[in-house]
């Protein structure tokens, strides 16, 4: 046993984490389906399943995590017809942009990106399997469909039951299935739609067939966490069990994991009910990792309302984080401070509760700040802050200052500075002539260099350590 909790959708409680293999983890999280641009909460499940990734591996687990792209479904084949293309450029254009995205939110790239049209082949196999098991049947109009009376144990995981699934159930037009809660595992060809070949004809898979045959290919049976977004627990989760356990009488997964929504309005985000904010723009609008900070305020399995007001008070606390160990400076050089690593544990240790490490975070840079005022050590505060905030993955970037090459240069000049061959070494030397102007007590030339810096988005401050500068 790790003493770890994890709420496991499968039971619906509280339960141990014990991996399948002592020291080693596995992870599928179900990712996008690629036919439009990210949205909020697209970023909220990304950065969820990150951090979960994080904390393991700093409790000294070795992480295979996948991430799979659903590269070919009918929402892809509706957008491409709308903007006549194909299916496969939106799909490429569409998955860089979630790749873009996710990379400034500093989400990690998992170590497996499966397609699903690259993995025809194991879809195929695995349906091979469901229909010699006769779980599944192939139509006469080429379409294959599950059989889902024939699993005993369908809705094990929503907790739904077969006698009141079928009232809302029914077999649309086209459909060549023998029970309206059937549901395809391939899907016969149609004019104009991507196909492969198969034994039951020429088609396309099931969007639910692809995510149980990507997972058992990369991490096999009875891996150890499956996550994903809590719309997905039924039917696309309900069915990735029913399909991976019916062809092979195997648990499929041990512990199924979900993060909330994210609200507009007390209503659910999503591209169905076209509320939806764009992830990009709200990048562009906002510091990333203070959308993350957003995010990580919540715990992962709890709804949040997206809204500006609580964007904006998440910028204000990054900076006040950022700002402590800006004032701290250097490196820790010390053992992290021990109780603090200690509830920073407790909490990430019960189902992954960001909001109280969070507010372990908080902690430390309030009585770090404390002590730096009393002119005491923080060698220890910092190291937890530093062990702490990796985790989390909100580290203040390394400042990049290249674009300001031309305007820095030009400002050197004009205060009699040699501009560096890098920009953030000619910053430093305007901010050397600065402090010697303060010593000199020429504040005229003083602020004017503070007020040019700030208005190329250069933020100087004087602290009992030495003067630094940091950019917004």
């Amino acid at each position: 046993m790790t003493g770890m909790q994890v709420f496991n959708s499968l039971g619906r409680e509280s339960q141990p984490f014990a991996p399948r293999q002592e020291g080693s983890v596995g992870i599928y999280v179900c990712g996008p389906t690629v036919q439009s641009a990210p949205h909020i909460g697209h970023g909220r499940s990304a950065v969820a399943f990150d951090v979960i990734r994080r904390y393991l591996e700093w409790r000294g687990f070795d992480v295979t995590y996948v991430v799979n792209i659903t590269d070919v479904e009918d929402k892809i084949i509706a957008a491409a017809a709308e903007r006549g293309t194909t299916a496969k450029a939106v799909a490429t254009e569409t998955a860089e942009q979630f790749r873009t995205a996710y990379g400034r939110l500093n989400v990690r790239p998992p170590d497996i990106e499966p397609k699903a049209t690259e993995h025809i082949a194991e879809m195929i196999e695995l349906i091979q399997d469901l229909i010699a098991a006769d779980h599944a049947y192939p139509a006469s109009n080429g379409d294959v469909y599950f059989s889902v009376r024939s699993f005993e144990a369908y809705g094990q995981l929503s907790g739904r039951k077969i006698d009141d699934l079928i009232s809302g159930s029914r077999i649309e037009p086209g459909e060549d299935k023998r029970d309206p809660l059937d549901f395809a595992l391939w899907k016969a060809a149609k004019p104009g739609e991507p196909h492969w070949d198969s034994p039951w004809g020429s088609g396309r898979p099931g969007w639910h067939i692809e995510c149980s045959a990507m997972a058992r290919k990369y991490l096999g049976h009875g891996f150890d966490i499956h996550g994903g977004g809590t719309d997905l627990v039924f039917p696309h989760h309900e069915n990735e069990v029913a399909q991976a356990e019916a062809a092979y009488g195997a648990p499929f997964a041990r512990y199924w994991l979900h993060n909330g929504m994210v609200n507009l309005g007390g209503q659910k985000m999503a591209k169905s009910t076209g509320l939806v904010v764009d992830l990009l723009e709200s990048l562009a609008q906002y510091p990333p990792l203070a959308i993350r900070l957003f995010y990580l305020r919540t715990h992962y399995r709890r709804p949040v309302d997206f809204t500006a007001e609580a964007v904006e008070d998440a910028v204000s606390a990054l900076e006040r984080l950022w700002a402590f160990r800006r004032r701290s400076g250097g490196e820790a050089g010390s053992q992290p401070h021990a109780e603090a690593m200690e509830r920073f544990r407790h909490f990430m240790d019960d189902d992954f509760d960001t909001a109280g490490a969070v507010s372990v975070l908080f902690d430390l840079v309030r009585e770090g700040n404390s002590r730096l005022d009393a002119g005491s050590a923080v060698d220890a505060w910092v190291a937890a802050y530093d062990e702490i905030i990796g985790v989390l993955g909100l580290s203040e970037p390394a400042v990049n200052t290249d674009d300001l090459e031309p305007a820095v240069n030009e400002l050197a000049a004009r205060f009699g500075v040699e501009p560096a061959s890098e920009p953030q070494e000619t910053i430093n030397r305007l901010v050397e002539v600065r402090t010697r102007a303060r010593a000199d007590k020429d504040f005229a030339l003083s602020d004017s260099v503070r007020d040019e810096l700030a208005g190329l988005g250069i933020v100087v401050e004087d602290a009992a350590g030495g003067t630094r500068w940091h950019r917004l």
